[in-house]
């Protein structure tokens, strides 16, 4: 089946290079105000595997999962192909690939390889106020190693920390809150969305400043929430306790070469969107900028190096394995490919299917309001990721960094804060969510299935969510 699989996508790719050679010299793009409701099909069919299969068919989605998501994205392939060309099918599926999954997939490929080479020796006792430190001290470093980084530097620690608590799901879920998203909000290196922003021409401390107020009030909410729960969890815990799995011994940081490498994967992000040489080639009329180019051959260059370079004992004792970068790299795949037509109707505007959707977010003087922006970039961002989301409603608010740093400062910091915090309400809002719970499910932990995730999401971060609002956003 994988051969088959394999041969599928050749051919596939051979097909495209010969559309792409064929075209002529305009984008042949994806009209979104042609296309029907019926498009995000394959979208939310994916969606409902991803929800629904690791629950009822566990073994099945276990060994099937990335074929299930290619099934998806050849159900929206193939019919693009037919009824808009292959010169169009060409476009999209190239335009997506090579501006936004590969560089994605870059990315979190090196902070995971490079993150996996650190390992904190020494043991850690998961008491509520170890707990709450290690997550305090995620949600601090995220925007500077980004939330991949430190979900991927951390997770490892906190999960043999707490490798002799009954119940320790839910400290790994308000982990996914915490560091894997909510930390992300205070520089374009935090989270993809906000680099995104800087890219556009967004100043790289404009979040620092204005997201610092949000950040700190959700980030203060939740740790309590979290200290109080995991206080309630521990006391329960049937004594005697299980034995702790983890032998004592003194606290160590290794693989300090590692360390180094994350700056540097800081500076090769930075460098892209601080250098603008204004070199670039098309390929297919795709324009690939040599600092783009330049940003992803380094940060595999790094990649390589922490692969090569970090000793195999620690990355064995690190219970390093490559399942959860390879289950996001299938599953985004599918994603990244489905989610085109409803990107595409959200950014026709008016014309476009999802009008709806736009319509929600201005009044009748044709003034942007605030606090739907906040809700609607949210809520998007749980389900369709927050990058594309961000930009979406970036450019629905009209496109102009200087102005929206002006005048629409809020309405800017509404989209910001939206696709931040709640790209934290589902696995598939934030892609560390998703690397989180398949480190952890490595290890052992029973995390909750797709709707079970939500459920807590709802419970702990709408509740905040709320207020927020009505002190920012009103």
């Amino acid at each position: 089946m994988n051969r088959l699989l394999a041969c599928a996508l050749a051919i596939a790719l051979v097909f495209l290079a010969g559309a792409a050679l064929a075209a002529g010299a305009d984008s042949p793009a994806m009209k979104g105000a042609e296309l029907p409701l019926i498009a995000v099909v394959p979208f939310v069919g994916l969606l409902l595997s991803i929800a629904v299969f690791p629950l009822a068919a566990p073994s099945i989605w276990h060994h099937h999962y990335g074929k299930i998501a290619a099934a998806w994205a050849l159900l929206l392939f193939v019919p693009l192909t037919i009824v808009e060309g292959p010169s169009v099918a060409a476009y999209e599926l190239l335009h997506t690939a090579l501006l936004d999954y590969v560089p994605f997939i870059i990315l979190i490929g090196t902070l995971f390889t490079v993150t996996g080479g650190v390992m904190l020796r020494g043991n850690l006792h998961g008491s509520p106020k170890t707990n709450t430190a290690l997550l305090g001290v995620g949600t601090l470093i995220a925007s500077i190693t980004g939330t991949t980084g430190a979900a991927m530097l951390l997770v490892r620690p906190v999960i043999r920390a707490n490798d002799n608590r009954r119940r320790n799901a839910h400290v790994l879920i308000f982990f996914t809150f915490l560091v894997a998203n909510i930390g992300g909000g205070l520089t374009p290196l935090g989270d993809p969305p906000l680099f995104l922003g800087f890219l556009k021409g967004v100043d790289f401390f404009w979040p620092t400043i204005h997201m610092a107020l949000p950040v700190l009030f959700a980030s203060v909410i939740v740790l309590a929430i979290f200290y109080v729960l995991d206080s309630y969890y521990f006391r329960r815990e049937q004594l005697p306790p299980p034995p702790d799995p983890t032998p004592d011994s003194k606290l160590r940081i290794e693989g300090w070469s590692n360390i180094g490498l994350l700056v540097l994967v800081v500076g090769a992000v930075l460098m892209s969107g601080v250098w603008k040489p204004g070199v670039s080639f098309a390929i297919y009329h795709i324009e690939i900028e040599l600092q783009n180019l330049l940003r992803d051959v380094l940060l595999l260059l790094i990649a390589y190096w922490s692969w090569a370079k970090t000793s195999k004992t620690t990355r064995s004792d690190n219970a390093f394995s490559w399942g959860p970068i390879l289950e996001v790299a299938k599953l985004f795949a599918g994603i990244f490919v489905t989610i085109i037509p409803a990107i595409a109707m959200l950014r026709a505007g008016e014309q476009g299917a999802l009008a709806s959707v736009v319509r929600l977010v201005t009044d009748e003087s044709g003034q942007p309001i605030n606090a739907m922006y906040f809700w609607l970039t949210g809520l998007l961002s749980s389900f369709l990721d927050n990058a594309p989301t961000y930009l979406v409603f970036f450019n629905t608010a009209g496109g102009d960094a200087a102005h929206l740093m002006g005048p629409l400062a809020t309405t800017l910091l509404a989209i910001s804060a939206g696709s931040v915090f709640m790209g934290a309400n589902t696995y598939i809002g934030n892609a560390p969510n998703f690397m989180v719970k398949a480190v952890a499910e490595a290890s052992g932990i029973k995390m909750p299935s797709f709707f079970g995730y939500m459920a807590w999401s709802g419970a702990v971060l709408i509740p905040v969510f709320l207020p927020m609002t009505v002190i920012f956003f009103l």
